[in-house]
């Protein structure tokens, strides 16, 4: 590893600059009263998915009212689901507002993370995207605040370098793109495409929509927030969090327009100009857009803990990717995840999720961070009965290993991604939960205490 010198440090060092590594931030300095923080995150600007997802249509799919920070509420939003610019403007605003923006360096990605026994504290691995330049930073408190909607999804259909028109990810959007009067091939049908496709289909020629199982959708018209309503919501108590959640899809009618055809015939080849099916269909195209999601690949990075344990070997222990209480792993002291394995949930708002983690993450490193003690760690044998009953639970769900998808880890078959529990027990657990399941070290104290007499004596 290379010299550690001229390494910057900080107390506590996040990594990402999305809604998880802004709640992160705003609640180290309203609950801890620390501002010894940085955020790295290798976009050129803050906000996480909401920043990267700009594609014609992106909004919130849940109702606005879910979709803000309980110690922040908005009751401006425009629409009951509002636009991708609406959150990010939001997301801005309580940025500047708790002076987290000054904190945050843009353009740099991490590239490891390295225990150090003897100082408590972790080496991070970092590169700056813009100069190539790799460097290092020690802190104390390791965040990983990365979401899941990182890293597209590769699409490696044959023939794919000869395509003559644009190929673009909907996380990737070019904003100067046009689709007048184009022939666009649309590949997916989650959310992303939903919302896509009826923004897009009075400005293309025509749009074939490529889809690999079906959806079931359930129709909701977008209304407007009037200042009625906003007026209830800024000025009478809790009326922000009394509100069911839809989804909100004008897909299903725009399926009917002339120009937009649906197909699950899967697309085999690619030339300059068109794609080939595999039942011979050709289908003329100019641009190529991916719905396709995201390669969940946020927990490829090298971590490595006590004894040079990698985060790797830690799970191949335990026989699947885990965390107790999907935030910290036994040997990976003062290292914690915000949205870490077995935290989604498959209905409320992701905030919600995150408001809960980020304050169990506070409660467990306040001696840390108020330097009562150098260390804390999760007991390995809470972590393994947290995660016995969990994976319990999850059997008997429908997210049990008999059902086919992306939360199924298909080296281990087991489910890294659904927390089964309800939005209650996760509330409560993370909130009323005791500090019996950690343990601190209290070493590093216990000698700042005998050595400092020994250096007054001495002067």
């Amino acid at each position: 590893m290379a010299s550690f010198e001229k390494m910057s440090s900080s107390k506590v060092l996040i990594i990402g600059a999305g809604f998880s590594g802004l709640a992160t931030a705003c609640q180290l300095r309203r609950e801890l009263n620390c501002d010894d923080y940085i955020i790295y995150d290798r976009s050129s600007a803050p906000g996480g998915t909401w920043w990267a997802n700009r594609y014609p249509g992106c909004a919130v799919d849940i109702p606005a009212v879910f979709y803000s920070l309980s110690f922040a509420p908005n009751p401006d939003f425009s629409k009951v689901y509002p636009p991708q610019a609406e959150i990010l403007e939001y997301f801005n605003k309580v940025a500047d507002k708790y002076d987290v923006s000054r904190h945050i360096v843009q353009n740099t990605e991490w590239e490891g993370a390295y225990w150090q026994d003897l100082t408590s504290s972790w080496v991070v691995k970092l590169k700056n995207l813009t100069t190539g330049q790799t460097f290092y930073h020690d802190c104390k408190i390791l965040i990983s605040a990365v979401g899941a909607l990182v890293n597209p999804n590769r699409f490696g259909v044959p023939g794919v370098e000869d395509f003559k028109g644009d190929i673009v990810h909907t996380a990737a959007w070019k904003e100067d793109m046009s689709l007048h009067q184009k022939d666009a091939i649309v590949v997916g049908n989650g959310c992303s495409a939903a919302q896509l496709i009826p923004a897009i289909a009075k400005e293309a020629r025509s749009i074939t929509q490529f889809i690999r199982t079906p959806q079931f959708y359930l129709q909701n018209e977008n209304r407007q927030i009037d200042d009625n309503w906003k007026f209830v919501f800024r000025y009478v108590p809790g009326a922000l969090r009394l509100r069911r959640i839809f989804d909100n899809n004008k897909y299903i009618s725009c399926l009917q327009a002339s120009n937009v055809h649906l197909t699950d015939d899967p697309i085999v080849e690619i030339s300059t100009h068109s794609i080939f099916t595999k039942s011979g269909q050709e289908y003329p195209a100019d641009a190529i857009l991916l719905a396709t999601g995201f390669a969940l690949t946020q927990y490829d990075v090298e971590l490595v803990g006590r004894n040079g344990q990698t985060r790797n070997e830690h799970w191949d222990n335990f026989g699947y990717k885990e965390a107790y209480k999907s935030t910290a792993m036994s040997g990976f002291p003062n290292f914690f995840y915000v949205l870490g394995p077995n935290s989604g949930k498959g209905h409320t708002s992701t905030i919600y999720s995150i408001e809960n983690y980020v304050n169990l993450i506070m409660k467990v490193i306040a001696p840390v961070i108020q330097d009562r003690c150098s260390f804390v760690e999760v007991k390995p044998e809470s972590e393994k009965d947290y995660n016995v009953n969990l994976h319990e639970e999850i059997a008997m769900t429908i997210f049990n290993n008999s059902c086919g998808s992306y939360f199924i880890d298909y080296k281990t078959k087991k489910n890294w991604f659904i927390y089964p529990w309800n939005s209650f027990v996760m509330w409560y657990s993370t909130h009323w939960g005791n500090l019996d399941d950690w343990t601190y070290d209290v070493r590093w104290l216990m000698k700042l205490l005998v050595d400092e007499p020994k250096r007054l004596t001495h002067e």
